[in-house]
């Protein structure tokens, strides 16, 4: 008995061993697994037919059965590695990366000119001290209009020039009602920038939009004088156009503020000449300065609408277009161009 389980055993080994070898791959090899060490596998069988064995061969065939099941898995595991190994070595082939070729390009968004404007005007005045301040752009026509000194019979609070919701709401056609909120507030003293959208009835062309931003600056303390608006000014005007700017004061008329004024500031591209290889600047149209905000003394009606002693305090405030200083800052012939959200001109900046 011992003899032809022994001879069976090699059979079932040399077997495994040829199918093994045959396999080729690791589906294959799995299935020849199966086949002899499986439940169902030949070397299983013989284990199971182990009852017919007498009590004193079976643990010499016992022990015959597990150096073989031994002999056969080794070789499995050394055909599996081998396999396993040329799998791998073929799928690198596959997938062989010519590291000399060029990456993709990620394609990385750009800041909006208004923003990297917007951003450069915060920076100054809180260099100043000043804080950022924002409020509604839906507004009571109180705060856009009667407040600022502004009569009822006034030019700009016609339809044609405001968006009204309803008699007493508009869309507010600047930010100085924030001024307004926070002098109210009787937080004194003030220095503060007001940025945000505004709203006018303006046809769409170069230069306007019925939807554009301001940035207005206020400033309320004692012994506040035109010189402090002055130096102020002059000295936003170096840090965003150069310290080579100067600057001009040219009365004119606001209803919030006494005195007022509109401010030039000498034309950065041709330096104030005028002109350019001897032909006339076309940014400041030859006269060598450039409009770019106005400004004023809090009129003290304001103040006392606010709740503050015009005898006590006083104050200045201004006004500028954010639009306007992207467009000068980065020499923008167009307006429009600022909301197409072309990609190919955002990506300038």
């Amino acid at each position: 008995m011992e003899i032809i389980m022994k001879e069976k055993l090699q059979k079932i080994r040399e077997d495994a061993i040829r199918q093994i070898e045959a396999s080729g791959d690791l589906s294959k090899l799995n299935d020849v697994r199966v086949a002899v060490l499986g439940k169902k596998g030949e070397l299983t069988a013989v284990l199971k037919s182990m009852k017919d064995v007498s009590p004193e061969e079976r643990p010499l065939v016992g022990q015959l059965v597990n150096e073989t099941r031994e002999s056969i898995e080794k070789i499995l595991d050394e055909t599996k590695k081998k396999l396993e190994a040329a799998e791998l070595d073929a799928k690198l082939r596959r997938e062989v990366i010519d590291v000399t070729l060029p990456a993709k390009k990620n394609n990385v968004g750009h800041r909006h000119p208004n923003t990297i404007a917007l951003e450069e005007v915060e920076r100054i005045f809180t260099g100043m001290g000043y804080e950022v301040v924002e409020g509604p752009e839906v507004e009571y026509d109180y705060y856009n209009f009667e407040a600022l000194n502004i009569p009822a019979n006034h030019p700009a609070k016609d339809e044609q020039d405001t968006f009204y919701i309803n008699d007493k709401i508009v869309l507010r056609t600047q930010t100085s009602p924030v001024q307004v909120r926070e002098m109210e507030k009787g937080h004194l003293p003030i220095r503060m920038i007001a940025p945000g959208r505004v709203f006018r009835a303006d046809e769409v062309d170069a230069t306007h939009s019925p939807s554009f931003h301001q940035i207005e600056g206020l400033v309320v303390d004692k012994n506040i004088t035109f010189s402090d608006l002055k130096g102020t000014l002059a000295e936003f005007a170096r840090q965003l156009f150069g310290q080579d700017t100067k600057v001009k004061f040219r009365p004119h008329h606001f209803p919030f503020t006494e005195p007022s004024a509109e401010v030039d500031v000498s034309c950065f591209k041709c330096g104030g000449s005028g002109e350019i290889e001897g032909h006339s600047c076309r940014f400041c149209k030859g006269s060598g300065w450039i409009e770019i905000l106005g400004c004023g003394m809090v009129h003290p009606h304001v103040f006392e609408m606010c709740g503050i002693d015009p005898e006590e305090y006083t104050g200045f405030a201004f006004g500028v277009g954010l639009e306007r200083i992207a467009l000068l800052k980065y020499e923008i012939d167009d307006m429009r161009e600022l909301y197409k959200n072309d990609i190919r001109f955002l990506k300038q900046f």
